[in-house]
């Protein structure tokens, strides 16, 4: 069961990255922030590359990088605005509206079709991000599912949820035509490169306070990286659908982390909603293992 704890702590470094980079938001700017966790992350990633070893790459490698290296860059900078202007207990959670995306973006670009475990996971996933808002009902019951549309960073959230759905399909093609290990460097590389001349144009007066703020930008890149490395052991010992079912907890740990260290409201409502959101998770992706298709 060694997978289990690796997976575990997946979730719990992608929780702590979530938290940290929110503390570091509130007096750093998004786009240093976005880019130097990225640097840092290569630092902590690219020993580990050479230990392991770098396969030979294809043409299909590089396209899959260009793709979803470029998405991922709008992504993660949507990402980190998202926890920066929104509580972690609202937003985070709305990343596992992912699979419902899915259903739309897998049938386009690989062929798959939805299962019944599929339909019974996304209605998990939608009624949870209901529950989610549910102290909006006071404004009509159609009041939570606004609360999605209203909240900014919920919008932007929702935006990044659509872009995994899309590059999920791209990580998968990198993976299987390099390594887990490689890909994930080389993502972070493209990453790094790809965002720093958008922080240069947002952020060039800025630039001062990377010195200052060294050592919490070194902590997100390092759970950046720990998450990804833990991630990647796990598959090694297991299937990759239950990594991504444990690592989807992060979604819980991060409504805790936020109530307790953000005094974020509305803890009860939000741990449910995360929670049925998260079950809708587990039961697509386990789905894929135990039953037939």
């Amino acid at each position: 069961m060694i997978w289990l704890a690796f997976a575990i702590l997946t979730a719990f470094f992608e929780s702590l990255k979530d938290v940290s980079s929110k503390k570091s938001l509130q007096t750093i700017d998004a786009y240093i922030v976005a880019w130097m966790a990225n640097v840092f992350a290569i630092a902590f990633l690219i020993p580990l590359l050479f230990i392991l070893g770098i396969p030979p790459l294809n043409l299909q490698f590089w396209i899959a990088l260009l793709i979803g290296g470029s998405l991922n860059v709008v992504s993660f900078i949507l990402y980190l605005k998202a926890i920066q202007i929104a509580d972690l207990s609202i937003t985070v959670p709305l990343v596992t509206l992912t699979p419902l995306f899915l259903l739309i973006t897998s049938p386009l670009i690989v062929g798959e079709s939805a299962t019944i475990a599929d339909v019974v996971g996304i209605i998990l996933i939608v009624l949870g991000s209901y529950i989610l808002n549910l102290r909006e009902r006071k404004n009509g019951y159609l009041a939570p599912l606004k609360a999605i549309l209203l909240n900014r960073g919920s919008r932007l959230m929702f935006v990044v949820a659509i872009i995994w759905s899309i590059t999920a399909t791209f990580d998968k093609v990198g993976v299987v035509n390099s390594s887990p290990i490689c890909w994930s460097t080389a993502l972070y590389c493209f990453l790094a490169v790809g965002m720093f001349p958008i922080m240069l144009y947002k952020s060039r007066q800025k630039m001062g306070q990377i010195l200052p703020n060294l050592t919490p930008l070194a902590l997100i890149g390092a759970f950046h990286a720990l998450g990804i490395t833990f991630q990647m052991s796990a598959i090694a010992f297991t299937l990759v659908t239950q990594v991504i079912a444990v690592k989807r907890t992060s979604a819980l740990m991060s409504v805790v982390l936020g109530h307790f260290l953000f005094k974020e409201r509305g803890l009860r409502e939000r741990l449910a909603g995360a929670t049925i959101m998260v079950l809708g998770v587990v039961v697509i992706t386990l789905s894929k293992q135990f039953l037939p298709h």
